[in-house]
């Protein structure tokens, strides 16, 4: 799987990070809560959009990686990922 050609962004209520994965050749859009972020990207709570995206980038192979893995899964059009999807089981 590719990266899509789209900026990372924070959403608007603040609830994460929205991105675009290319699966099977067509944009999947992916949101990665701040749930997720804070509980396994260390991020801390009420941290700046510039924070956000910086904790973001830092981790994207992991959140990306994970992505693949759900999408393989179970295909879809829109991706949500909790803190769930990166808990060990």
């Amino acid at each position: 799987m590719e990266t899509a050609e789209f900026e990372p962004q924070v959403l608007a209520n603040r609830h994460g990070v929205a991105f675009c994965l290319m699966h099977r050749n067509s944009t999947v859009g992916c949101v990665i809560t701040m749930a997720a972020l804070e509980a396994y990207f260390w991020l801390e709570p009420r941290a700046s959009d510039a924070i956000i995206l910086k904790t973001f980038r830092d981790g994207y192979n992991r959140i990306r990686a994970i992505a693949e893995r759900k999408l393989l899964a179970r295909p879809a059009t829109r991706l949500e990922l909790t803190p769930s999807d990166f808990a060990r089981r």
